[in-house]
């Protein structure tokens, strides 16, 4: 039996003896008045058995020797791949522009002022099919009419180059056909080696031009040869 408390109340008949830390303890004659307690009591019960359902639905229980579940492996490795998916798609994803979806549309340079690198050394071919190494025409400014003969275009830059610089134009055509402006050296790049070498894709109904210095420096390309204002003084600067 219990000791009484410090009011002289025991314990009821029948209970054990309480912690003293309990205080006093109050039986209600109605049990109704318990129906509160009893329902957090049911919740608590309620939402451990959930989460221990979940537990062992993902084997995240001990196993009865003491080692680590084996769901938890698993768990860690689904979560990794989650996150590595999420990356992929992230930066695969397609991103739409700042202007209402519309493309940026980068135009295409008239002019590349830089040193570019040094003039391969290429053999093409003259109009009566001979060999002619390009080295020996520099300074020179070479136009690839390719993709368009730009006759207009050729014609200025030959007017306005000075002496000493050599005007040529380039086809990959097999055999070069002779030109029809004067001053102007025709020649042809079967293989399109000069292309090739230079990285330049011709563009239809554009001459793309390389002034090249007398030391075999590519010093600039035009790749869509306009009017001569804008490279006239390139052009000089190569009979320096």
């Amino acid at each position: 039996m219990g000791m009484a408390d410090a009011e002289g109340h025991g314990p009821p008949d029948g209970l054990p003896g309480l912690p003293p830390e309990w205080g006093r303890v109050v039986v209600p004659d109605d049990a109704s008045a318990l129906a509160h307690e009893a329902r957090q009591v049911r919740r608590e019960l309620r939402r451990r058995d959930r989460r221990a359902g979940w537990r062992r639905r993902l084997g995240l229980t001990p196993r009865p020797d003491g080692r680590p579940p084996l769901g938890l492996p698993v768990l860690v490795l689904l979560v990794s791949v989650l996150i590595t998916l999420a990356g992929l798609a992230a930066v695969t994803w397609p991103r739409s522009t700042r202007t209402g979806g519309s493309t940026t549309v980068v135009p295409y340079p008239t002019a590349t002022p830089a040193v570019i690198g040094p003039l391969p050394a290429l053999d093409l071919v003259d109009t009566g099919n001979t060999p002619v190494s390009l080295r020996s025409l520099l300074p020179a400014m070479i136009v690839l009419v390719d993709a368009c003969a730009c006759r207009e275009r050729v014609t200025e830059a030959a007017t306005a180059a000075p002496a000493g610089v050599t005007v040529v134009t380039v086809t990959e055509s097999r055999t070069a056909e002779p030109s029809t402006v004067t001053g102007v050296r025709a020649l042809a790049d079967p293989a399109g080696g000069l292309r090739s070498y230079l990285h330049l894709a011709p563009h239809p109904g554009t001459a793309t031009a390389l002034l090249v210095d007398r030391e075999g420096v590519l010093v600039r390309v035009v790749p869509e040869l306009g009017p001569v204002e804008a490279y006239r003084d390139d052009l000089v600067h190569l009979a320096a």
